[in-house]
């Protein structure tokens, strides 16, 4: 079984196989989670995507989707990157944010990953309500079939943390309740 936790923190610093950007279809870096993630990571992220984007991925990644690259400096071993849906208030893009946490998990198994930190993904510029986000996000992982032994989410600030880690905690469900702490390892 799965072990989730939540944690607030700084997902560039975690020590584990795998860390899941929410990247944007280009896969050429960007802003907040993505951003860090190239930063910290150095030049051999952006080559990997650049690799791809030149061979599997000419017009990006499609949201939903998730591959993976070099974590380059990063205390992991790669970087899966997924491209959450924007929030709409006229559609329900809900399928596609919790494609991003299957897709990623699958990515991660492929992989042979057993420890992936994630962040809130579409929780940032992409506007979804935290709340849902982390009620999507934790159902997914808890319902999807995977070999990862440990999911972490990474919250940088304390709304997003208490927002997962109130969704982590609930009992009573498959996979359910798990440790969190208000500070990375």
């Amino acid at each position: 079984m799965t072990t989730i936790e939540a944690v607030q923190g700084d997902i560039t610093r975690e020590r584990v196989d795998a860390i899941v950007n929410a990247a944007n279809s280009s896969l050429l870096g960007g802003g907040g989670v993505d951003g860090a993630i190239h930063r910290r990571g150095g030049p051999a992220i952006l080559e990997d995507c650049r690799k791809l984007r030149a061979s599997h991925y000419g017009k990006g990644l499609a949201t939903g989707r998730a591959v993976a690259t070099t974590a380059g400096n990063l205390d992991a071993r790669w970087v899966i990157h997924t491209v959450g849906p924007v929030y709409s208030t006229t559609e329900d893009r809900s399928g596609l944010l919790a494609s991003c946490y299957r897709e990623s998990l699958r990515v991660a198994d492929e992989l042979g990953a057993r420890t992936v930190a994630f962040p809130a993904v579409s929780a940032g510029v992409y506007g979804w309500p935290i709340e849902d986000a982390a009620r999507i996000a934790v159902q997914t992982v808890r319902d999807t079939e995977t070999a990862v032994e440990e999911v972490r989410f990474v919250l940088f600030d304390e709304r997003a943390f208490t927002a997962f880690a109130e969704q982590v905690d609930k009992p009573g469900r498959p996979g359910g309740g798990g440790p969190f702490s208000p500070e990375s390892p």
